[in-house]
């Protein structure tokens, strides 16, 4: 099984920071097909929305999906966006935050974590030339690496 995005744990992890410090958190939405948000609020292909406890119900903060349920205008609507359209999470009284890449919709397949864990399969050939270290397969150490998170 691939490796699991940092992206949603980084959203999870700021959105703590908001709440704990007394800032209302917002997350920057790249619309299109797959995420279901109230259109007449969709501004340049993108919308911004408060994700904080107060102006939710329901807020699910998943790996693969952002959900909850928000007043627009009055009226209760069901939130449903995928986390890889999420292009930044903020405080909205300072502006510190963290953006991020937006990546494409790629749905779950049926009974994994999805296609990407097969296609990242021809990288695990790293593994092949690794074992003469005697370390075993399993347990052998990992180069720390940093990835940028745009």
């Amino acid at each position: 099984m691939g490796e699991t995005s940092t992206k949603p744990y980084l959203i999870r992890a700021l959105h703590e920071w908001c709440t704990d410090n007394g800032y209302t958190p917002y997350i920057t939405v790249q619309v299109d097909e797959h995420t279901m948000v109230p259109v007449a609020h969709v501004r340049d292909g993108q919308i911004t929305l408060n994700v904080g406890t107060l102006a939710t119900n329901r807020l699910v903060l998943g790996n693969e999906f952002i959900e909850f349920q928000a007043r627009f205008s009055g009226v209760t609507e069901n939130v449903y966006v995928p986390v890889g359209a999420v292009s930044a999470i903020y405080a909205r009284e300072t502006g510190a935050g963290m953006g991020f890449e937006v990546q494409p919709y790629e749905p779950p397949a049926a009974g994994a974590q999805g296609v990407a864990d097969t296609a990242a399969a021809p990288e695990g050939s790293d593994a092949d030339a690794a074992p003469g270290d005697d370390g075993g397969d399993d347990d052998e150490p990992k180069r720390p690496r940093l990835t940028i998170v745009k």
